[in-house]
C-alpha cells in the first residue's frame, strides 16, 4: 500500500488529514523520540518531552514509547481536539495562508491503512513504532548556542568550570543555569533501565516492525551504545528491513571510520545540521569547524554507503542573514552529486524564546523575509526544471510567512523586553565564555545588539 497522499500536493494531503480529524497526526502513535539517556520522550521534536515511569517498563519494554500522555493525547485527536503541547503545528496552522503545518509531513510516510487503524484503535493500546530516534545519551563534542546541558556533556563542561548564566529574565525553564543532572542520572556506570527496555524490545519485536530508526544525541558517535547497535546490524543481516538513519554533527575523530562501517551494511540514511555559514556557522554551533563539515559531508557522498543526506536547519534569531546562501549551497551540492539524495529542512526554533527568530526587530525581519521571497523566486517555479522540491520551497515560504505574521515564539507569558535583555545578557557572556566577538561576528546586528539595555542604565 503506498504512503499517505502520494501522489497528491502538500495542500490535499492536509485536506486528507483533516478529514480523519482536524487535530490528528500519525506520529502520536508510530513515531517517537526517546532519550534513553533520562527517560524522557516525546511524540516528535516539537511538544515538550515529558517522563517515562520505570515501573511502566519493567514488564512493558514498549512503554518506554506508550505512556499515559501519548494516550490521552491520542484520543484528543481521534476526537478532533488539540493537544497542548502540539502548539507549533497550531501556531503554524493558525496563521492562515494556506500554510502546511508539520503534522502533514510526520504523517505522509506512513500508509493510509497505519493512519486509519490508528484512527480506530483504543488509545491505551501499546502500538509498535514505525520510525523512532533515540539518543543513548548526552555525550557530545559540541555546545551549541541554543542547546544546553541536558543535551550537551560540553555544555556541562562550561556550567561546572564557569558557573551558570546570569540575569536571564526569560528562561523559565533554567536552561542556562545549572548541569542538568536529572538529563543523566544513569551515568555510564549503573545499569540504565531505560537502555535496557530498548534493547529488550528491539531485540523481541521492534526490529520487525520498525521501519526507521535514527540515533542521535548529543554526538552518537560518542556512545559505546551506538557502536554496539551497529555491532548488532552487521552481525544480524538480514533479520531486520529496519533502515538506520544516524545525526551526527560531522565532526570529530571517529566520523570516517562510522561512513566506512557502512560499506558493510544496508544503506543508511544520514542526518547532519547547519543553517549559517562560515564563521557564524560556529558560532551558533560551538565546536563546528566549518571545512570539516564540507570534507566529511564530501566522503558520505563519494566512500560511504549513504542512500539519503537530509541537513536540518534551526532557524533562530543569528543565521537568517546567511541563510539563503546556506541553502543555496546545498542545491548545488544536488547539482553537482545527484546521489545519494540530498534535501533540507526548515525548522523554526522556539527555545530559548530569547534566540527565536522573532526577538528581531519588525525590519530585520521584514527585511530576512525579503531575502527569503527573493530565493524563492530565483529557486521555486512551482517544480519545473528546479532543485528545490516541493516540500523544500513549502518549509522556506512557512518561514517567509511565519517572519511576517507571528508576533511570538509560543503563547506562554511573553514580554519582548525581556527578550531582549536576555538576547544581550546570553551572548555578552557567551563570547567571554567561547572566545567570540558576536559585533565582528554580525556585523548587521551590531548596531541593534548595542543599544540593548541602554534604557536600564540610564
Amino acid at each position: 500500500m503506498s504512503n499517505f497522499g502520494e501522489g497528491k500536493t502538500d495542500k490535499e494531503k492536509m485536506e486528507m488529514l483533516n478529514a480523519i480529524s482536524p487535530s490528528f497526526c500519525g506520529a502520536k502513535w508510530y513515531n517517537a523520540t526517546i532519550w534513553l539517556g533520562s527517560g524522557q520522550t516525546t511524540s516528535c521534536h516539537h511538544p515538550p518531552s515529558h517522563q517515562i515511569l520505570v515501573n511502566d517498563i519493567v514488564n512493558n519494554p514498549a512503554g518506554i514509547h506508550n505512556t499515559p500522555q501519548k494516550m490521552d493525547d491520542r484520543a484528543k485527536m481521534q476526537a478532533g481536539e488539540r493537544p497542548a503541547g502540539c502548539e507549533y503545528c497550531w501556531k503554524i496552522e493558525d496563521m492562515g495562508r494556506d500554510a502546511i503545518s508539520d503534522r502533514v509531513y510526520k504523517s505522509q510516510i506512513y500508509t493510509e491503512r497505519d493512519l486509519d487503524d490508528a484512527k480506530h484503535t483504543h488509545p491505551s493500546e501499546n502500538i509498535n513504532l514505525k520510525t523512532l530516534e533515540i539518543a543513548f545519551d548526552r555525550t557530545c563534542n559540541f555546545a551549541c548556542s541554543y542547546c544546553n546541558p541536558a543535551f550537551s556533556t560540553t555544555w556541562v563542561k562550561d556550567i561546572k568550570r564557569k558557573g551558570p548564566y546570569e540575569n536571564l529574565l526569560s528562561d523559565g525553564r533554567n536552561n542556562f543555569t545549572h548541569e542538568h543532572k536529572e538529563a543523566d542520572p544513569y551515568g555510564h556506570k549503573s545499569p540504565n533501565p531505560y537502555v535496557r527496555a530498548f534493547f529488550k524490545w528491539w531485540e523481541t519485536d521492534l526490529h520487525k516492525t520498525l521501519n526507521e530508526l535514527r540515533i542521535t544525541g548529543g554526538e552518537p558517535l560518542m556512545s559505546p551504545n551506538f557502536w554496539k547497535l551497529l555491532d548488532w546490524f552487521k552481525e544480524n543481516e538480514g533479520k531486520s528491513d529496519t533502515v538506520l538513519a544516524v545525526n551526527t554533527n560531522l565532526v570529530g575523530s571517529r566520523v570516517v571510520e562510522f561512513l566506512d562501517r557502512t560499506r558493510d551494511m544496508a544503506p543508511v540514511e544520514l542526518y547532519t545540521s547547519c543553517e549559517a555559514i562560515d564563521e557564524q556557522a560556529e558560532y551558533i554551533r560551538d565546536g563546528l569547524i566549518m571545512d570539516e563539515w564540507y570534507r566529511n559531508l564530501g566522503y558520505a557522498f563519494d566512500k560511504a554507503n549513504v542512500r539519503g543526506i537530509h541537513v536540518m536547519c534551526t532557524i533562530n534569531s543569528l543565521c537568517l542573514e546567511t541563510l539563503p546562501e546556506f541553502l543555496t549551497n546545498i542545491l548545488r551540492l544536488k547539482m553537482k552529486r545527484p546521489h545519494p539524495e540530498v534535501n533540507f529542512s526548515i525548522n523554526i526554533l522556539r527555545f530559548p524564546s530569547f534566540q527565536s527568530p522573532l526577538v528581531l526587530p519588525d525590519e530585520m525581519r521584514t527585511h530576512h523575509k525579503e531575502q527569503l521571497e527573493k530565493w524563492l523566486d530565483t529557486f521555486w517555479d512551482d517544480g519545473k526544471g528546479t532543485l528545490c522540491t516541493e516540500m523544500e520551497a513549502n518549509q522556506v515560504q512557512r518561514l517567509v510567512d511565519y517572519l511576517d505574521v507571528v508576533k511570538t515564539p509560543h503563547s506562554e507569558t511573553f514580554e519582548q523586553s525581556k527578550l531582549e535583555n536576555d538576547f544581550k545578557q546570553f551572548y555578552s557572556q557567551y563570547d567571554v565564555r567561547r572566545g567570540k566577538d558576536f559585533c565582528k561576528t554580525f556585523p548587521h546586528l551590531a548596531d541593534w545588539y548595542n543599544t540593548l539595555g541602554e534604557d536600564d542604565e540610564k
